[in-house]
């Protein structure tokens, strides 16, 4: 009788810890799409709020790689406070640089890997270009929250964040440049339906 009694109770406590679970982290998944129901990748989504801010750290270990005369990744989304490293694999120099609010930087001519990192300190979207080859471009996304990802060739993406309330913000490349993320109030909880989010720009 008391092996089954302890039993129930430990079924109890597990069942409890179940909910507690789910209440407390929940997912949010969005397809972003252009202005013509196609699919969006390389889509910047974040989930904004004073919480987030608060939990949100700088990354480690992020580097923005030139080769084949291209930067790689074309969009890299970070943290604030973040240190990005823009190592040179090209057989020729490069010139980088960004002229963006968000941050103004100049790695003047250089091969190999530069002595210092580059700190993204401020929200918002860097440009990023080359002095010397004018089809170099990629973007940079700093943001004030720890729940952000990109969408992949479906335009899918899944972001594991608390229950709450949030500013679901959204961003592309193909949008005009200067444009700020879209945003809209969304809560995450239990059983959300998937979010389909459509911008003005449009799939290459």
């Amino acid at each position: 009788m008391r092996w089954k009694a302890l039993t129930r109770r430990f079924l109890l406590l597990a069942g409890l810890a179940s909910v507690g679970l789910s209440a407390s982290a929940a997912g949010l998944q969005v397809q972003v799409q252009d202005k013509n129901g196609k699919p969006l990748p390389n889509a910047v989504v974040f989930l904004e709020s004073a919480d987030a801010k608060s939990a949100s750290k700088p990354l480690k270990g992020v580097e923005v790689v030139q080769a084949a005369k291209q930067f790689s990744p074309a969009v890299t989304v970070v943290t604030t406070g973040t240190s990005i490293l823009f190592p040179n694999n090209d057989t020729v120099r490069h010139h980088v640089y960004s002229f963006s609010p968000a941050k103004t930087f100049d790695l003047k001519l250089y091969a190999g890997v530069p002595a210092n990192p580059v700190v993204f300190d401020k929200s918002g979207i860097a440009v990023l270009g080359c002095n010397i080859h004018d089809n170099m471009v990629a973007w940079v996304v700093v943001v004030d929250t720890p729940y952000f990802g990109k969408t992949d060739a479906q335009g899918h993406l899944t972001i594991d964040a608390p229950a709450g309330s949030y500013k679901l913000r959204t961003w592309h490349a193909s949008l005009p440049t200067g444009a700020a993320a879209a945003e809209q109030a969304h809560t995450v909880g239990g059983g959300n339906a998937p979010v389909v989010i459509k911008l003005a720009g449009s799939a290459a």
